[in-house]
């Protein structure tokens, strides 16, 4: 079954859905913290919003995009171009999309966009996330330990496997 990819940049009006997106990667990390709903909302709206102000000042001309699938959005996808690398700065889907090969899809993607153009992807991922496994499959290695996060980097020349297309709506 094949799934339609579409990238479109992200509009003020996507801010909730983006909050839901980031709450979704903090669920497991947050559970065992026992907090009310409250607390935990509190504390994740706090987190989101300095995430995204930390973003906006670091990479102002980053593409900022909604990941739909089958016209559905399914996740977020920011990536900062410039003249020397490619910089994964998050991708992330919501927990009913992930695990169907759409993160492969977009991630082979952008190595295959930057192989054009001779340059290396770069990536912070945490060390316990569950998709560093995904990264080193497509061929990313950890160049740096950052304590909590490393830092993962694909060179050109590393060897994609056949890739599905990916839209960008503008």
């Amino acid at each position: 079954m094949t799934v339609s990819i579409v990238l479109c940049p992200v509009q003020p009006e996507d801010t909730a859905f983006l909050y839901r997106v980031y709450a979704s990667t903090r669920e497991e990390e947050l559970a065992p913290l026992g907090w009310d709903a409250a607390q935990t909302d509190a504390f994740l709206r706090m987190q989101f919003n300095a995430q995204h102000r930390y973003y906006q000042d670091q990479f102002p001309d980053a593409a900022y995009q909604i990941i739909l699938v089958d016209g559905c959005p399914a996740g977020r996808l920011y990536v900062d171009r410039d003249p020397d690398l490619v910089r994964i700065i998050d991708i992330a889907l919501l927990p009913e999309y992930r695990g169907q090969g759409i993160g492969t899809t977009l991630l082979k993607g952008l190595l295959e966009e930057a192989g054009r153009a001779n340059k290396p992807v770069r990536i912070h991922v945490e060390q316990a996330n569950p998709a560093l496994r995904l990264y080193r499959r497509v061929g990313f290695s950890i160049i740096a330990d950052r304590g909590i996060y490393v830092l993962m980097e694909w060179s050109p020349g590393g060897v994609l496997e056949g890739g599905d297309q990916v839209k960008t709506a503008s």
